[in-house]
């Protein structure tokens, strides 16, 4: 089974993901973005399901990160911001693709199965 880490700060949040995913993958979960980019070090991540805005060091930061050293991992931004500046800036980052926030489980999963499959 595929493992998905989801950085996410807010407990509701990561309960809502835990939900949608828990038939399909494992996951793991990193508070901020500092946790997310040595969570993916340790190894046997998949998919980054990004926050973009946490303490510590932001999603866009740890992205940035994440795709220096593994270009080939794919991360989703996950936002409340939904402006196309917002999307600009995910992808610049080096987002695969762009979930806003309420996520709907259908599009999520949908989503994930596109770039990982189940």
């Amino acid at each position: 089974m595929k493992t998905i880490l989801i950085a996410e700060d807010n407990d509701s949040n990561y309960i809502l993901m835990t939900y949608i995913l828990k038939r399909s993958y494992q996951f793991q979960r990193a508070k901020n973005g500092q946790e997310a980019v040595e969570m993916v070090d340790n190894g046997g991540i998949d998919l980054v399901l990004m926050d973009m805005k946490m303490p510590v060091m932001d999603g866009l930061e740890a992205t940035k990160l994440i795709k220096e050293k593994y270009p080939e991992l794919p991360v989703v931004a996950l936002t409340a911001n939904a402006f196309d500046s917002d999307r600009q800036l995910a992808k610049e980052a080096g987002c695969n693709a762009f979930l806003s926030k309420p996520v709907s489980s259908e599009k999520c999963l949908q989503t994930i199965e596109e770039i990982i499959g189940k």
